[in-house]
């Protein structure tokens, strides 16, 4: 089934990939402050147990995709890795991301850099494991943002998907999508003075084919299908799979 493509800014012709990056240079100013505001700080929950999650394998080189300021790369420092790499393709939000890692003197073991997650600049069998946190619906080809991760990825290496889904049950789902389409567009164009960002994001998941269409997806590529944890009442999943 292909999605719709939905992208922030309905007027231009750009690719939802440049628009994607524009978006996010645009919002990068205030991205962390909003991003644990608007999830009351859960964001920062739910990324410890998708590490938590890795430290099976132990694994010493990281890749995190569409890493925006760091926060998943930042988080798995305490694996312990030799190297972890995050690649995006928001200048802006990766120079706040430097700064982050900066500040906790970790440059050694952290670098952000460039990269489009359908072109992984990296060589196959690369990677022990790859993270990728509210990133996957914003590929502009997921097959091929997958596929390409499982390219750098070792063979048992692991990767970990965090990303947003749809609340099934009652009254999560009304709470849920009152917030999600009324306060959060408020909120998030009030303070970051892009509307667009924030009415993209709940159209984003929308769109995103979550649990079950999305687990059929990353077997299609190839990947070995491990588990799904819905969080939160299923307002997010963390989906694990293996090369």
């Amino acid at each position: 089934i292909m999605a719709e493509t939905v992208t922030p800014y309905k007027e231009k012709n750009s690719s939802k990939k440049e628009q994607v990056a524009e978006m996010f240079d645009n919002i990068s100013h205030r991205y962390d402050f909003l991003n644990h505001f608007l999830s009351l700080g859960i964001d920062k929950l739910w990324r410890k147990k998708a590490v938590k999650i890795l430290s099976e394998i132990q694994p010493k080189v990281i890749l995190d995709v569409a890493t925006g300021t760091g926060d998943f790369a930042i988080e798995s420092l305490s694996l312990k890795p030799t190297k972890v790499i995050g690649i995006d393709i928001s200048q802006g939000m990766l120079g706040k991301g430097v700064i982050k890692v900066k500040k906790i003197g970790q440059e050694s073991i952290i670098e952000l850099k460039y990269g489009d997650s359908e072109d992984i600049p990296f060589e196959d069998n690369y990677f022990d494991a790859i993270t990728v946190a509210f990133g996957v619906r914003n590929f502009e080809d997921l097959e091929k943002g997958l596929s390409e991760m499982k390219r750098v990825l070792k063979t048992g290496g692991m990767v970990v998907v965090l990303e947003f889904s749809k609340p099934k049950g009652f009254p999560i789902k009304q709470v849920y999508n009152l917030y999600f389409h009324k306060v959060l567009p408020s909120i998030g164009k009030l303070v970051s003075k892009d509307a667009s960002a924030y009415t993209y994001l709940p159209e984003s998941v929308k769109a995103f084919p979550e649990g079950k269409e999305f687990e059929a997806i990353l077997k299609k590529v190839g990947f070995k299908f491990k588990k799904t944890l819905p969080l939160f009442f299923g307002i997010s999943s963390i989906y694990v799979v293996q090369k």
